[in-house]
């Protein structure tokens, strides 16, 4: 792995929704069809021909993802992987080989490969894999990158009202230990900083932080992405892959919104708990990992165990050192800081001076009820931020934009009958907006003031099926 302190030596790479690959391949033809593929996915592609000329590059210009070759004259793709270790590059590496075998797989993965796989495969295979690589890189390097400050706490774990000092005391007391933590809050409160917090404080720092999104897995993919499949164990398993587990062996993983794990999953994850060991799909070897867990949820666990959604023995492993990450409403002392950070931040994004809030659009912030958290403050401000000409922002302007402020979710919620709960009303509210825009998720989520990754989750929650793409091309 790459140490902590040489990454801000590295290139400048990309910060935006898509990435900057670099392609190495000494086949011509494959390697302009995986270029083609990721351009039409908006990534910014470079390519060579050897791993000689790829080493050279890569000195000189950052990249968010290498794919290489295994196969290639003179040098080779795990001797470029190699050779990669001693440079500050902070690129996640996909191995992309014709000739895969389980030995040259792991030590793939051993060297900090992020996945591996066997040619042929299709444009959408490619593009998901591009697509996890970046936001796995993107998660290490917002987890590495957390300064510490005098108090324990971290400059993006904003505000000093009582609850957040109690957080910040609270991480500071847990993170230098080995315990399991069980992170519990409402979703956009930053549960995920809480993770990244812990991590970063931890003696496992240096060691990866592997995030796994529960919600948006099914069973079977959930089972296979934390624990790994070998060759042939399913319909489409054509190489040997390592799991989660296995690629934060020495660190920390994060089970984001674990009571979406279902029954099943639960008891082998129960028994990685437990005894530290489990199995790859398909396979009858154990294996050891030494992996710090921390889990996330924005449910009430008891009520989940009284429905036998959730097994008690799993929640009392999980739940050794509990932190409750409280809502923006109950610490409002720290809306105004918030406001100023994202105004900053914004500001630094769109390379412009911060807007100026006019008081009257304090006023409304500081008093709002925040059903979305910080995670709504952030988008409104940033919606603020790139939509302002130059005058001050007023609370008409920012009014229709608040979640309780807009005509639509007032209707949804005059609808909701009384005594409903507060999961029940979330869905009435998400559904009616969905059904607003057409089913336009990506504007639906936009007009809620959530991440389309966190609608897609309440949406498959729901059992609303996602719309698939008709793959015909392939490499």
């Amino acid at each position: 792995m790459i140490d902590n302190l040489a990454r801000d030596a590295r290139p400048q790479r990309s910060n935006g929704a898509h990435g900057r690959v670099l392609v190495v391949d000494d086949h011509a033809p494959a390697r302009q069809s995986i270029a083609d593929i990721l351009r039409q996915s908006r990534h910014e592609v470079e390519l060579c021909a050897s791993a000689v000329e790829a080493l050279a590059l890569v000195q000189r210009e950052g990249f968010d993802v290498i794919i290489t070759d295994l196969q290639m004259p003179g040098m080779s793709g795990l001797d470029f992987i190699r050779r990669l270790e001693c440079l500050a590059h902070g690129a996640q590496i996909v191995m992309i080989t014709a000739h895969a075998t389980v030995a040259s797989a792991v030590e793939a993965m051993r060297r900090g490969a992020f996945d591996y796989v066997e040619k042929p495969f299709d444009a959408d295979r490619l593009e998901r894999l591009v697509a996890r690589a970046l936001a796995h890189g993107r998660l290490l390097d917002r987890a590495r990158v957390q300064p510490a400050v005098a108090d324990g706490g971290y400059t993006t774990m904003i505000g000093d009202s009582r609850p957040m000092r109690e957080l910040r005391e609270r991480i500071a007391r847990v993170a230098p230990t080995t315990e399991t933590i069980l992170i519990t809050g409402e979703s956009g409160t930053g549960k995920e900083l809480v993770a990244r917090a812990v991590h970063a404080a931890s003696p496992r720092a240096r060691a990866p932080l592997v995030s796994v999104n529960c919600p948006v897995l099914s069973a079977h993919l959930l089972e296979s992405e934390l624990f790994g499949h070998e060759k042939g164990a399913f319909t489409g398993a054509d190489a040997a892959r390592a799991g989660r587990f296995e690629l934060a062996d020495g660190g920390t993983i994060l089970l984001d919104e674990v009571t979406e794990i279902g029954l099943p999953v639960q008891s082998k994850l129960l028994r990685v708990l437990q005894e530290k060991t489990f199995e790859r799909v398909g396979a009858s070897v154990s294996r050891r990992v030494d992996v710090r867990v921390m889990a996330t949820t924005n449910r009430d666990l008891p009520a989940e165990i009284a429905a036998e959604r959730f097994r008690d023995d799993l929640y009392y492993r999980l739940a050794v050192v509990p932190l409750s990450v409280p809502p923006l409403r109950d610490r409002a002392d720290d809306v105004p800081p918030l406001i100023a950070y994202f105004l900053d931040r914004s500001a630094a994004r769109l390379k412009k001076d911060p807007c100026v809030l006019d008081p009257s659009g304090h006023e409304l912030l500081i008093g709002y009820h925040w059903p979305g958290n910080v995670r709504e403050l952030e988008n409104i401000i940033t919606r603020a931020s790139v939509l302002n000409q130059g005058s001050s922002i007023t609370a008409d302007e920012l009014r229709p934009w608040l979640i309780e402020g807009r005509a639509a979710d007032r209707r949804a919620v005059a609808r909701v009958p009384v005594g409903l709960s507060l999961h029940e009303m979330e869905r009435k509210l998400i559904e009616a907006t969905l059904d607003r825009f057409a089913g336009h998720r990506a504007r639906t989520a936009r007009a809620l003031g959530i991440g389309l990754r966190t609608l897609s989750g309440k949406l498959k929650e729901y059992g609303h099926a996602p719309r698939n793409r008709r793959v015909t091309s392939a490499i």
